[in-house]
């Protein structure tokens, strides 16, 4: 377990808009795909079953971007606790050069499967992405 979470990314050519780069809607689907990912290694498989989680918020900073065939190395980590049912998370993309290209903090919402409705996030499951 782990407040701390890499993957790899890698442009294709249906990630790419006009302009020659890596299109604003893929690193928003690349933010999902490392926090599904943080979840999916890190949580109980208890909790898994019981919750989910739902975007409220996106702040995102562009500051570069990459190209067809460039990857970018994505890296996630938790700012601070909850807040009631929101958490924050950040991810900051680094391009070959180790440069922060994209900087983002989402904030989510956790359900309760079951019920369908938002709830508080239990100490127990922000004790699973805590640093130890």
């Amino acid at each position: 377990m782990s407040d701390r979470f890499t993957c790899t990314f890698t442009a294709e050519a249906e990630h790419i808009d006009v302009m020659g780069h890596v299109n604003n809607a893929v690193w928003v689907q690349w933010m999902e795909a490392i926090a599904t990912a943080h979840w999916e290694a890190d949580a109980l498989p208890e909790h898994q079953e019981r919750y989910a989680w739902v975007v409220t918020r996106h702040e995102i900073d562009y500051r570069g971007n990459i190209r067809e065939g460039e990857s970018v190395t994505a890296e996630t980590f938790i700012p601070d606790g909850p807040s009631g049912a929101r958490f924050d998370r950040c991810v900051d993309f680094r391009n070959a050069k180790g440069k922060v290209i994209v900087s983002a903090r989402t904030t989510w919402a956790m359900i309760d499967i079951a019920s369908g409705r938002i709830m508080r996030v239990p100490a127990e499951v922000v004790d699973c992405f805590s640093a130890s």
